[in-house]
């Protein structure tokens, strides 16, 4: 067993965060013109930093999308333009049919756009009559300065990409933020463009992270550059291996399962068992050494033959009386005795063992009025209907402040469900989670991530640290299952997140820099 899983609550032996992990904190607009403008006084040349941005962005797009298709990019005049020109060219590289859409004559363009479409050798043309899927839309319309709705004979231009999206299935990726949407406030003005992606360059702009932008942004990369320091203070992180890389490093070779540590897990209730074994699978996905799942023998579950399943009239003294790394708690639990409630927030008073309280764990918490209990080593993760009832004051608060306050009361580390997840703990900057998409939304996709947090806990990772990387594979594998797993966002399951797990994995790896 790791020596830290019997820790005192207040000194838990979590490794900390690898020195060359760095946080990062979002810019407004002003900020960002002036750290490119102390760029280029130190000598950047502007070009070069416009063809890295565009390299980036279509490094992206190529891990993103595993087969071509065909990809248009929607031009302004302005430097957003360049950028996917740049990103275009590679595209072609690798197989993609291309195509231009614009609105301005190009002596109206900037220097630096014309430059790299002449270097393409394309001119602008009319929409493909039978464009290969996936097919792609480059939004380069604006760029962070634009204010206001959006205009002739851009706002064409835009209404033009979204009917292709909503009637053709084409896919939006913005160049640094969906044109129409104010940078620093996240708003979306009228006739807005509506991203499926957006590829952030050199450093998030802070409008990005907010709530009121999530319907526009989709899916949040970071393209980042080297040029373009990224600031390190406090203040909502994005995460991502570009900024917090090193926190799965590679197992040593004389690696065992004791190493990868021992995970019990408290869940499912008759007519919730798929709960159970979610959760329990996901931990096992998620490299867990040994996984044992504790029910009571009223509910029969179905799990693969490496999880090793416990059934006893008093599971919960048996979860919290196993030899653990950690614990997770909570998934379909369901509407359990009074007893077993009290016995169960008894356990989780005296328990110095990192655990997940997920589910039923947090309503039984919230319903006796026991948040007392939320201690430095557990690591909670409400939807949003959860945390109203563990701290209804905050609920109507924007979810940063909301999270804020709540790990001031309460020392332990939260992850906040959301369609852009956030972590907080005390002491720490809030982190917001990129990954994922809609088709989450459908059940079990909770019971996964505990499962995942709980294997990551086990393996002696910071509740923090566990808690952003939980979310951001389970996001990835669900990305997966639509790019990789020919799967839909209406067709896919939690299931289908937990088969795509290995590869996010990978993908987290490959993507350090």
């Amino acid at each position: 067993m790791r020596e830290n899983a019997t820790a005192a609550c207040g000194s838990l032996d979590f490794p900390s965060r690898a020195p060359y992990a760095r946080g990062m904190s979002c810019v407004g607009v002003e900020e960002m013109r002036a750290i490119e403008n102390a760029a280029f006084k130190r000598g950047v040349d502007p070009g070069e930093l416009m063809d890295r941005a565009g390299e980036g962005i279509a490094a992206r797009l190529l891990d993103h999308f595993p087969h071509p298709g065909t990809a248009i990019a929607y031009l302004g005049k302005g430097n957003n333009a360049g950028d996917a020109l740049v990103a275009l060219a590679i595209l072609r590289q690798a197989g993609w049919q291309i195509s231009l859409r614009s609105c301005y004559p190009e002596h109206e363009w900037s220097t630096l756009s014309r430059q790299r479409l002449r270097r393409l050798g394309l001119t602008p043309s009319d929409l493909p009559t039978h464009p290969a899927h996936p097919l792609l839309l480059l939004d380069g319309l604006l760029g962070i300065g634009a204010r206001g709705p959006l205009r002739e004979p851009l706002a064409s231009l835009a209404t033009e990409m979204t009917e292709l999206r909503q009637r053709r299935g084409a896919l939006i990726a913005a160049m640094d933020l969906p044109s129409g949407l104010d940078a620093d406030s996240g708003e979306s003005q009228p006739g807005a463009v509506v991203a499926d992606l957006t590829l952030t360059v050199g450093i998030p702009k802070q409008g990005l992270l907010t709530d009121a932008a999530t319907n526009a942004t989709g899916r949040l990369f970071l393209i980042p550059l080297k040029d373009l320091p990224l600031p390190d203070r406090p203040g909502i992180q994005l995460f991502s291996p570009d900024t917090f890389g090193g926190l799965l490093p590679p197992r040593p070779h004389d690696f065992h399962k004791g190493n990868a540590g021992r995970v019990a897990i408290l869940a499912g209730s008759p007519g919730m068992s798929g709960a159970a074994s979610l959760a329990s699978t996901a931990a096992l996905r998620a490299g867990a050494g040994l996984v044992t799942l504790y029910l009571h023998p009223d509910t029969k579950v179905s799990t693969p033959p490496e999880i090793m399943v416990k059934s006893h009239p008093e599971s919960v003294d048996g979860a919290f009386s196993s030899r653990a790394d950690a614990r997770v708690i909570g998934p379909g639990l369901g509407n359990s005795s009074s007893a077993v409630q009290s016995r169960l927030l008894d356990r989780l008073a005296t328990d110095e063992t990192p655990a997940v309280l997920d589910a039923d764990a947090l309503n039984w918490i919230a319903s006796a009025s026991r948040q007392d209990l939320l201690h430095p080593q557990y690591l909670i993760t409400p939807h949003p209907g959860e945390f109203a009832r563990l701290a209804p004051d905050l609920a109507d608060l924007p979810r940063p402040e909301a999270a804020a306050r709540f790990v001031e009361r309460h020392p332990c580390t939260l992850l906040l469900k959301g369609s852009h997840t956030l972590i907080a703990a005390p002491g720490e900057s809030i982190r917001f989670n990129p990954t994922g998409h809609s088709g989450m939304a459908s059940g079990g996709q909770g019971d996964v991530l505990a499962g995942v947090c709980g294997a990551l806990l086990a393996a002696g990772i910071r509740p923090i640290d566990a808690a952003s990387l939980g979310a951001w594979l389970c996001g990835r594998a669900a990305e997966r299952a639509l790019t990789h797993g020919h799967q839909s966002p209406e067709s896919m399951t939690a299931s289908d997140t937990i088969a795509q797990l290995g590869g996010a994995f990978d993908d987290w790896r490959q993507r350090r820099r």
